[in-house]
């Protein structure tokens, strides 16, 4: 099995929140309705390099734990996704947990990271 690089332990936090574009604001519709249909601790969004969309809730079963950013980065990869334009976290955490940071960072290092409350409300942008 190749090496795997190591999970950052840290927890990215985001920026003073701005202003976001219509099209990362329909990010956080999706990434709420994803956390909403089936009660998940999280929600995510992102966009690929052509502007399709890839929704995840968080899982966590005995066998498998992945957050929501992290699933989210694999069915767009799965789909044939090479870069993400942005990303959604719809949380109730403050900061970006460090394994779904490092799923988006895996595909493009300059790709905001949106971190927004349950109600939408977004607390901050995550640029690194």
């Amino acid at each position: 099995m190749p090496d795997t690089p190591p999970v950052p332990a840290t927890r990215p936090a985001p920026s003073a929140p701005t202003p976001l574009s219509a099209e990362d604001a329909k990010l956080v519709v999706l990434a709420r309705g994803a956390r909403g249909r089936v009660a998940a601790v999280e929600g995510a969004a992102v966009r690929d390099q052509d502007g399709r969309t890839y929704a995840a809730a968080s899982v966590a079963l005995p066998s498998l734990t992945l957050t929501a950013l992290q699933l989210a980065v694999a069915s767009a990869v799965a789909a044939g996704a090479s870069r993400l334009e942005a990303a959604v976290v719809v949380t109730e955490a403050s900061t970006l947990d460090g394994a779904g940071h490092a799923a988006v960072r895996d595909l493009t290092v300059d790709a905001p990271i949106h971190v927004a409350a349950p109600d939408g409300t977004v607390l901050g942008t995550v640029a690194q």
